[in-house]
């Protein structure tokens, strides 16, 4: 008796991936095993209702994979400590996800001994470079299989084939494609797909529910958040759950992110990050008084390329240990804690509290009194300073311009 070949399908529960699963077993033979990556964007009772739906579909075994933490630790803490916004907007939410989510998968298909893998993406977006550049780079022996990109199918085709095969459900063609995860929720379709439009309010997830103002303290040792409103976190993700509890029922961290796809288009999705906002924004102005001027601009431009990799399926390249490294390095006085208010919509920084702000200095107080220099040692180095750009000047006066 021969034995079928074995592939693990990435599954979501959704269409794509449900249709995966009775196509692969079906039409192609195998032993198909589902596996789902959580970073920290389904729930408990998400969880189980995404095995049932594997079992029904007749996949052989399911796994759930936690990778919250490892989520954290190698991806969210250092999006934190590079303050990183794609193109100054957006905090790179699920699509950060989608890298740690593939290493679990293809990790888990080698532990099973897979001959292949499998994943749900279309041909027209990032995920599919992030699952199979993932893929290729962590076991180039195993085969991987995209039957929705490489048959171009479409929703009724896969519906009407699922259908056949005994199985139904609820997968009404929705307005909008939503994707939660610990890090924000991503909100595609009807208005994103066109320039000049954007989301109403009901098309986001969380509605604001609060009224008037709240103040907010977010406390962070050595650049990782430590406590939100007075109480500690060793759990980071409790952390990061905390602050979202509380940013999202403001509406707070709503936006439009227009950016460059991986594969050469443009790209515009709405989204919905409250806690990463506030997070970022918080640990931004702790830094503005706790590190120097250099540190805080190379801190920016390694940030700024580090977010990019990230979101460019470019995580596994060597280099972004390097930009780890410093980045970890330049989080050694950044503790402290940062308040805000929080208003429907929006926020504002009031301040921050440090034993290592660079403010409280002896040497003066900004526009009120000097006291490590005197009127002449300021007048002595404005002359030097001034030099370079007088002597520009004086060659051109002399040369008629």
């Amino acid at each position: 008796m021969e034995t079928k070949k074995k592939v693990v399908l990435a599954f979501s529960g959704g269409l794509d991936t449900s249709f995966c699963v009775k196509y692969l077993s079906e039409e192609k033979g195998y032993d198909v095993y589902t596996a789902i990556a959580n970073t920290g964007g389904f729930s408990k009772a998400e969880l189980e209702k995404i095995a049932q739906r594997a079992e029904e579909l007749g996949a052989r075994e399911h796994a759930t994979l936690d990778i919250e933490q490892e989520y954290y630790e190698k991806s969210i803490r250092y999006m934190i400590f590079g303050n990183v916004l794609r193109n100054g907007t957006y905090p790179i939410s699920v699509s950060s996800e989608r890298i740690f989510q593939a290493i679990a998968i293809i990790e888990y298909a080698k532990r099973i001994g897979a001959d292949a893998v499998a994943h749900g993406s279309t041909g027209a977006g990032n995920d599919q470079v992030r699952f199979d550049l993932t893929f290729q780079i962590l076991a180039p022996e195993i085969e991987i299989i995209t039957p929705t990109r490489d048959m171009t199918l479409t929703r009724e085709y896969e519906i009407e084939y699922l259908r056949r095969h005994g199985f139904t459900a609820d997968f009404k063609k929705m307005e909008y494609s939503i994707n939660k995860g610990l890090w924000g929720t991503s909100i595609g379709g009807k208005e994103t797909l066109h320039s000049e439009q954007t989301l109403p309010e009901e098309a986001y997830p969380s509605q604001i529910e609060a009224e008037g103002e709240e103040r907010l303290t977010i406390a962070f040792d050595r650049g990782e958040i430590a406590a939100v409103n007075g109480k500690p976190y060793a759990d980071k993700v409790e952390a990061i759950r905390a602050v979202e509890a509380i940013g999202s029922r403001y509406g707070i961290g709503r936006d439009m992110h227009i950016g460059d796809t991986i594969i050469g288009i443009k790209g515009r999705v709405g989204f919905e990050a409250a806690a990463p906002m506030l997070i970022i924004a918080a640990h931004k102005m702790l830094e503005k008084h706790t590190l120097t001027k250099w540190q805080l601009y190379w801190k920016d431009q390694v940030g700024t390329w580090y977010g990019m990799f990230l979101h460019e399926a470019q995580y596994l390249e060597p280099v972004m240990r390097d930009i780890e490294a410093m980045l970890r390095s330049s989080q050694r006085n950044v503790t402290g804690t940062v308040e805000l208010i929080l208003r429907p919509r929006n926020y504002t920084l009031v301040g921050v509290e440090s034993p290592f702000d660079l403010m409280k200095t002896d040497f003066g107080e900004y526009g009120e009194v000097n006291k490590a220099w005197t009127a002449d040692d300021v007048k002595g180095f404005t002359k030097i300073l001034g030099n370079q750009i007088k002597i520009y000047h004086n060659v051109q006066k002399r040369n008629g311009k």
